[in-house]
């Protein structure tokens, strides 16, 4: 069983790696993080806060975009082409394509994220010339936005079970848009005078995945340090929210003819 899921883990990390969006993300990520450099050389006294700000920012958006835009595809492109069908053809269960293809994709996103965080660190360190608590602070901003992409490639592969790359490419913008703006929308539903409204918001506060939880881009490039208790909180919303995405996803694709 594990051999059979390292074994299409590793093939969907090679076919990630060989799609060209790939090396245009991290082509793109490096020279933000470069302009990043650019615009802290030209601020007085803010320069290492704009740098951690933008670099960190081009982490977390070619991140995403790598995790949405693959994810997307990942069953889908492999029912057209009809390979789908060689793969389950073989001793192997439908659960496990779907946690190898996850599995795959989730080693492309830690893969690019080391790329693109040493990158960021290169360009801290041409900055300042050394290395500072704010510069290990943020290997804690990096390691959120994995969490936060974990869930997202999770939401992905759930929509390119049941849907086309298109429509799971909206639907998934839309899932993450909503949740870093859950704690907004339950506000506005506490704060307005209708009980319906009130209850719709809650639920889907707690329904959806909240991303904003993981967003210490800002506090960390103020010096600000997190909590272990919250790493340790949000590290546990992560994995049991992607496991109920898994979850789901298995469920829907085993009901599923294919054709």
């Amino acid at each position: 069983m594990i051999h059979r899921i390292s074994t299409i883990a590793l093939h969907t990390f090679r076919q990630s790696v060989r799609d060209k969006v790939l090396y245009n993300l991290v082509a793109f990520a490096v020279l933000m993080i470069g302009a990043a450099i650019l615009f802290g050389t030209i601020s007085i006294g803010i320069n290492q806060i704009l740098l951690v700000n933008l670099g960190l920012s081009a982490i977390e958006i070619f991140g995403l975009m790598i995790a949405i835009f693959i994810g997307i595809s990942l069953v889908w492109r492999e029912i057209e082409r009809r390979t789908l069908y060689n793969v389950l053809s073989k001793p192997v269960s439908r659960w496990e394509f779907i946690l190898g293809k996850y599995l795959g994709l989730l080693l492309t996103l830690l893969v690019n994220a080391g790329i693109m965080a040493a990158g960021f660190y290169l360009a801290l360190f041409y900055s300042a010339r050394r290395f500072g608590t704010l510069d290990l602070g943020s290997l804690e901003a990096i390691y959120f936005i994995i969490l936060e992409l974990a869930i997202v490639v999770g939401v992905a592969l759930l929509f390119s079970c049941i849907s086309t790359p298109a429509l799971s490419a909206i639907f998934t913008i839309c899932i993450f848009v909503i949740g870093n703006l859950l704690g907004d929308i339950r506000w506005f539903g506490h704060e307005s005078a209708s009980g319906l409204m009130t209850r719709l918001t809650v639920l889907l506060y707690y329904v959806l995945p909240n991303f904003s939880d993981f967003n210490f881009v800002s506090r960390i490039a103020h010096g600000e340090l997190i909590p272990g208790r919250v790493v340790v909180s949000d590290s546990l919303y992560a994995l049991l929210y992607t496991v109920v995405l898994l979850s789901a996803t298995i469920m829907i694709f085993e009901e599923r003819e294919l054709q």
